[in-house]
């Protein structure tokens, strides 16, 4: 269905190629991943596949793509687009209409399917990915979730022979992922829809791949294969097959079942001890007191008719670390917005900053906060909110206006007053290889997000906001990201991210707090609440349940410990 046959692209002013020489095929009736590191090129070939590369994107393609017979060459995309669907990562970029029904509608409009099979179509997709109750919403009021999964019902609806999709379940909570997975599964065995897609959150996808496609690195040539075999040799893989690497079981397992089949004698191993530290990362950071950074006091806030958070309840004190988790569209995203003065409430209150060290500070991101009882935020001037609070949307391009990497970091430095070249050095250290000359609107998601996290750490804020902060960023990179805030953290920087990376919340996160419908339904420590909830707890968790270990981190360094003091 899909040929790629000596295929290189090369990009204007690039210091090397994107793609170099890849040879694959990708058989009709397959989901086949499309797994790498951040930067190889993973969504080069995809846009390769839907014609957009070179067509859209520039550059220069040697070698010969085809699907379905046609040739991308000499078929534009919009010459492919009965045969090919695409979702990006950007789901806004894919908007072209004002409400949701409209959206789902449009592709087949631009086809001319008949309007009796166009309503039927949207019915049957609006039921398939839980769009019903969302219909008539503009898109612009939807949650991040919600668009991705409107992104790929506009996909679905035209029935493509081919389905191109980068990063499709990142913004989706895991129910929701999990919906979206078992329909892609259903197109394939049930319809023979071939299915490409790039992920790098593999613990929720490589379970259902029929073939993967691993990019090494950058102009290396791809590895194609079955998933685990290929997953013994990547150098990116969920917490399942790094648990089963560290526990030498072969086959590596790709499920949670099929890892438990495998887990009796590990977990003999770990029965006779506990874990030398606390399952939550660092120590209590109640224990040493001080006033919160942020307080917020029966919240209530509207989005005209909605209302998207009710009566909530949160504290955050200075050196804590809290995962905002929940379906899409549960608050999480207006709850943060809200510490930064963006809406003001319906009624309760809400106050960041107090519990700072004080110090100078300022810019985009923020910088170090003052002692005292604080600030409101929606009453504060944005140049004295930002000495207590620094926010990384989940829009990171809302961040950057500067036309190179290096015009970016060094105005990350001068407005946090930070030493020249400690924004850079903090991207190199997320995602190495991002280049100073870079355009920030060439970068891939995950380096556009290295960056904007880059900008606003630069300023070393008290009180730090993440809005799904590894979305885009592979294992590698997220890892360098929990070094990075948990020195924050160690050094008295809060953190409060909202996430529906369940792995992220369990390495790094002291406490976790569930919002459901604007509510807050659980709050307490990470182990507690994500060990008591199966959509929220962590791979190694499930594996190794009920012993109380929650991450391969943890598991390496007990084993380790245990072996040194017999």
């Amino acid at each position: 269905m899909i040929r790629f046959e000596q295929v290189s692209v090369t990009y204007e002013d690039a210091a090397r190629p994107a793609l170099q020489d890849v040879d694959l095929t990708v058989p009709e009736g397959e989901l086949c991943l499309l797994v790498g590191p951040s930067g190889v090129g993973k969504s080069t070939l995809l846009g390769a596949v839907s014609g957009l590369v070179p067509h859209f994107t520039g550059g220069t393609l040697h070698g010969r793509v085809t699907v379905a017979g046609r040739d991308t060459r000499t078929h534009k995309p919009r010459e492919l687009a009965d045969v090919v669907g695409t979702v990006g990562q950007d789901p806004l970029a894919h908007f072209v209409t004002d409400t949701v029904e409209d959206e789902l509608a449009y592709g087949m409009e631009s086809l001319g399917v008949p309007p009796d099979t166009m309503r039927r179509r949207v019915e049957e997709t609006l039921d398939l990915l839980g769009l019903a109750a969302l219909r008539d919403r503009p898109i612009a009021t939807l949650s991040g979730g919600q668009r991705q999964r409107v992104a790929i019902g506009s996909v679905l609806t035209t029935h493509p022979r081919v389905l191109v999709l980068d990063e499709p379940t990142s913004a989706l909570d895991p129910a929701a992922a999990e919906e979206v997975l078992a329909v892609l599964q259903r197109l394939v065995h049930d319809l023979g829809t071939t299915v490409l897609m790039a992920e790098h959150r593999l613990e929720r996808v490589v379970q259902y791949a029929d073939q993967l496609i691993l990019l090494p690195s950058p102009g290396a040539a791809p590895v194609v294969g079955d998933p685990a075999e290929v997953m013994a040799v990547s150098p990116v893989q969920p917490p399942v097959v790094e648990l089963g690497r560290l526990a030498g079981w072969t086959p590596l397992p790709l499920s949670i079942r099929d890892a438990r089949r495998k887990a009796a004698p590990l977990r003999e191993r770990l029965t006779p001890l506990t874990p030398l530290t606390p399952l939550t990362p660092g120590g209590d950071p109640h224990e040493g007191g001080g006033e919160p950074v942020a307080e917020a006091v029966r919240l209530t806030v509207r989005h005209g008719r909605i209302e998207a958070l009710r009566g909530v309840d949160l504290t955050v004190r200075p050196g804590e670390t809290v995962a905002l988790m929940g379906r899409n569209g549960a608050g999480k995203s207006t709850l943060l917005s809200t510490l930064v003065g963006m809406h003001t409430p319906a009624s309760g209150s809400v106050r960041v900053g107090g519990g700072g060290r004080g110090g100078e500070g300022g810019g985009r991101g923020g910088g170090r906060g003052v002692a005292g009882r604080g600030v409101v935020p929606h009453r504060t001037r944005p140049a004295e909110l930002l000495r207590h609070v620094g926010l990384v949307p989940q829009e990171p391009r809302d961040l950057l206006y500067a036309d190179t990497v290096a015009a970016e970091c060094a105005a990350a430095d001068r407005d946090a007053g930070a030493a020249p070249g400690s924004c850079r050095e903090l991207v190199g250290r997320l995602l190495p290889g991002v280049a100073d000359a870079a355009h920030p609107r060439d970068l891939s998601e995950g380096q556009r997000l290295a960056l904007a996290l880059s900008v606003v750490l630069t300023a070393r804020p008290p009180l730090l906001l993440l809005d799904e902060p590894t979305r885009g960023l592979d294992y590698a990179a997220k890892a360098r990201l929990i070094e990075i805030l948990r020195a924050l953290a160690a050094d008295g920087h809060a953190t409060v991210l909202a996430t529906h990376d369940v792995e992220l919340a369990a390495e790094l996160a002291h406490r976790v707090v569930i919002l459901a419908d604007g509510e807050v339904v659980a709050d307490g420590p990470t182990a507690e609440v994500v060990v008591s909830s199966p959509a929220f707890a962590p791979q190694v968790a499930k594996v190794l349940a009920p012993l109380p270990w929650l991450t391969v981190r943890q598991v390496r360094r007990d084993l380790e410990d245990g072996e040194r003091a017999t």
